[in-house]
């Protein structure tokens, strides 16, 4: 057995990574546009409209990369290379804290 065989498993591990960055994705984007709308009919201020629009969007980017990504890991798993997610990970911290922004102004705001 030579040593890329040794390390590579037979499994389905990136492609259950693969369908945790889409479901990530799809929540995020899902889940920013309804709150967007909610917060247009609620009348919350810009902010939290834009924070919630700004999820959305960053999810609409993560599902748009997702193939490109599956690609590049799949790759460089096969080549031994360093896998680098860095700016797939931007995208959903970024997201991520735009709804707990969102969320933290919806929260001050409605009572």
């Amino acid at each position: 057995m030579t040593p890329e065989e040794e390390i590579w498993d037979q499994g389905l591990q990136s492609e259950r990574t693969r369908l945790a960055w889409v479901r990530t994705a799809v929540a995020l984007s899902t889940g920013g546009l309804g709150a967007a709308g909610l917060a247009v009919r609620s009348g919350l201020p810009v902010p939290a409209i834009a924070a919630f629009a700004l999820a959305a969007l960053c999810g609409g980017v993560l599902l748009i990369r997702t193939r490109l990504r599956f690609r590049r890991v799949q790759a460089a798993l096969h080549h031994g290379r360093p896998l680098d997610s860095g700016l797939d990970a931007l995208f959903a911290w970024l997201g991520t804290l735009s709804v707990v922004a969102g969320s933290v102004i919806f929260v001050f705001t409605v009572r």
